[in-house]
């Protein structure tokens, strides 16, 4: 079986952000979304990886390799984004005749894919996806089963009337039936080649579409509020551990501190956090449910509830809370000028003040 994980598309619902990154590589507690799926299919017993790229695709070259150097992985390049169903088809010369997970690269799951992997494995069935339950169906892929048999009897994706509360969630296993079902859809409303209706094809012409259940919690990190929300969630499992220096500061709860970073001048930093390599926390209060990035300078400012990526400067910022915070930003106070404040904000940015 092999594995092929999605991370191409532009992600306009986390602009500005993702002019500059791809958003499958935006951090959740320091690690990049898409190596937690990697991951993943790695630890369900699958070598073999083909990961869908399109724009930014040096960038998540860059860091695979750098976090997996001994892997299989191919990267396979996407043209354009048109749908999943289009990304699975771009992928079937990587594919072949093997059955394969596909895994959504913005998608985190707790506890991982081998109880599913090994369930569809097992089974004759032409497909099998992950579902979940949801109070908004509308805003997903929706299906409707048969408990008895276990199988999926009709899918939708995001409508108003929601078939039920079960939601897609953005794993599937799939067979190479799935490239005939592909072969003969036709583009949605939204001009993609929808997978939902690849699906429903093979359900329609009699193959068995079975599922399973998400366990733990499972994330569509689509919106800055999802990934800060990943955040949260990833961080209540860490370890406190640190391999960097704290000298006159208050520490409570789990943290993990990164070599070469310190921590002084009466920093008080209040767990879960993760503090990366080579930063520096003076005069800082830090948390709970926070991640700085590397080669950080925080330096009088209080960071609640955020994500602060690497390489960023915020001194004298007051507090900073709910924020998702790019690369390479420097944010200060400036105290010698007039009443008023200066922008220079990116396309579709929003600011509280």
């Amino acid at each position: 079986m092999k594995g092929l994980i999605l991370s191409g598309g532009f992600g306009e619902r986390l602009r500005p952000l993702t002019y500059s990154q791809q958003k499958q590589l935006i951090p959740v507690a320091n690690k990049p979304i898409l190596l937690y799926c990697i991951e993943d299919l790695i630890n369900a017993g699958i070598k073999s990886i083909g990961i869908i790229v399109g724009p930014n695709r040096e960038q998540v070259m860059d860091t695979v390799r750098a976090a997996n150097p001994d892997a299989d992985i191919e990267f396979i390049y996407q043209e354009f984004p048109g749908g999943l169903a289009h990304a699975v088809k771009t992928g079937e010369s990587f594919l072949g005749d093997d059955n394969f997970i596909m895994y959504l690269g913005d998608n985190l799951l707790k506890g991982g894919i081998n109880e599913f992997v090994s369930s569809f494995s097992g089974s004759q069935a032409a497909a099998s996806l992950l579902l979940t339950t949801t109070e908004h169906p509308e805003r997903f892929g929706m299906a409707l089963v048969d408990e008895q048999k276990n199988v999926i009897t009709k899918l939708a994706e995001k409508q108003k009337q929601p078939l039920s509360n079960l939601i897609i969630v953005g794993i599937y296993g799939l067979t190479p039936i799935i490239f005939e079902a592909i072969s003969n859809l036709k583009p949605s409303w939204r001009n993609e080649l929808e997978i939902t209706d690849a699906l429903q094809w093979l359900i329609d012409n009699g193959y068995s579409v079975q599922y399973g259940m998400v366990e733990g919690w499972w994330k569509d990190t689509g919106l800055p509020e999802d990934i800060l929300e990943a955040n949260r969630l990833v961080l209540d499992d860490i370890a406190t551990e640190n391999k960097g220096k704290i000298k006159d500061s208050q520490i409570t709860g789990a943290i993990n501190i990164g070599e070469g970073s310190s921590i002084e001048s009466g920093s008080r930093v209040q767990g879960p956090v993760v503090i990366g390599q080579n930063c520096v926390i003076s005069k800082a209060r830090i948390g709970p449910n926070t991640s700085i990035g590397n080669n950080c300078h925080i330096i009088n400012t209080e960071i609640e509830n955020s994500i602060i990526m690497e390489n960023s400067k915020i001194t004298n910022a007051g507090k900073i809370v709910d924020s998702l915070i790019g690369n390479n930003v420097d944010i200060a106070r400036n105290d010698d000028v007039p009443v008023g404040t200066q922008f220079i904000i990116g396309d579709s940015s929003k600011v509280k003040l």
